[in-house]
């Protein structure tokens, strides 16, 4: 009798035990905690909020991967102090010589990409909806404007949305409401285990005939572009059917390769891609792949680095 006692307390303690494990591998699912998890991810309190500014800088590879075919090498920079944001990949060639965008805590501006003087279909939807630089999004944590580094100060909503698979990986999926109203739709994602942020995608659809989408830029058809604002010469059944798609934009940031410099722990491994679905039937997928080379934290910058012209 004994032992039958022995047993059975035996198999209770084993699932008990087996219950608690699966209960602590379990993600936070708490906006804040997630927030506060991810903040010691990248370092202790005073290490990451008592730094100035913050230069990340490295190696960029341009391709057009749908709508065109290039490749291009040249180097991207971050520079970035406080809220103040200036962010620069640059290209040797004058059919695209790369992209650059300033934010100087109140003014966005987004320079022209080509000798032409004209802005890529990436920098005028960028200037369109201009709020992923206003928050402080664009370049995750590599930037001291990340904004769940001072979450209070944004008065932005943030909402659990369970665990995703992505690329093969389970990820915690957080929304973004920003203060004040965007027709972008914002995900942050994080490492369950790590809670280092690891990607973000930022999505937004415009219906036929509801609104005005932005403005296509240029399609730089110098690269082997595909010319995505010409209009469509007939309207064909075809035509017709494909005017009557949903024009959409995406937005995807992924980070890698986590290195700690100067007590922070930040991605070194940078990609960025934006798809652009329009009505016509025409697609446009680029992607920039960088790689930073250096970071240095907590140093003086130039204010002349954050104007606005």
């Amino acid at each position: 009798m004994k032992f039958v006692v022995r047993v059975a307390f035996a198999v209770a303690f084993f699932f008990s035990l087996v219950s608690l494990q699966a209960f602590a591998a379990e993600p936070v699912v708490n906006p804040e905690q997630i927030v506060a998890n991810h903040l010691n991810s990248i370092g202790a309190e005073a290490v990451r909020t008592g730094g100035q500014g913050r230069v990340a800088q490295g190696a960029a590879q341009f391709r057009i991967l749908t709508g065109g075919s290039a490749t291009l090498d040249g180097k991207s920079v971050l520079v970035s102090t406080g809220r103040k944001f200036h962010f620069m990949m640059k290209f040797s060639t004058t059919d695209y010589h790369g992209e650059r965008i300033v934010f100087d805590g109140e003014r966005v501006q987004v320079a022209s990409a080509t000798a032409q003087q004209t802005r890529s279909i990436f920098g005028e939807f960028i200037r369109t909806q201009d709020t992923i630089i206003r928050e402080g999004l664009l370049g995750g944590a590599l930037s001291t404007s990340w904004p769940l580094l001072n979450l209070g100060d944004r008065k932005a909503k943030l909402s659990y949305d369970g665990l995703k698979a992505i690329d093969g990986k389970k990820l915690i999926d957080v929304r973004y409401k920003p203060k004040k109203s965007s027709d972008l739709d914002i995900h942050l994602y994080f490492d369950p285990e790590t809670y280092r942020h690891v990607k973000s995608v930022y999505t937004m659809s415009i219906k036929a005939g509801i609104v005005q989408a932005p403005n296509a830029g240029t399609p730089i058809p110098a690269l082997n572009q595909q010319d995505a604002s010409s209009p469509v010469s007939r309207d064909t059944g075809e035509t017709l059917s494909a005017r009557q798609n949903e024009t959409r934009y995406r937005i995807e940031e992924t980070f890698g390769d986590f290195k700690t410099t100067d007590g922070v722990t930040l991605p070194t491994q940078y990609v960025l891609k934006y798809t652009q679905e329009l009505q016509n039937g025409r697609t446009n997928l680029w992607e920039w792949d960088m790689s930073e080379k250096q970071i240095s934290n907590n140093i003086s910058l130039d204010p002349r680095n954050f104007e606005v012209k």
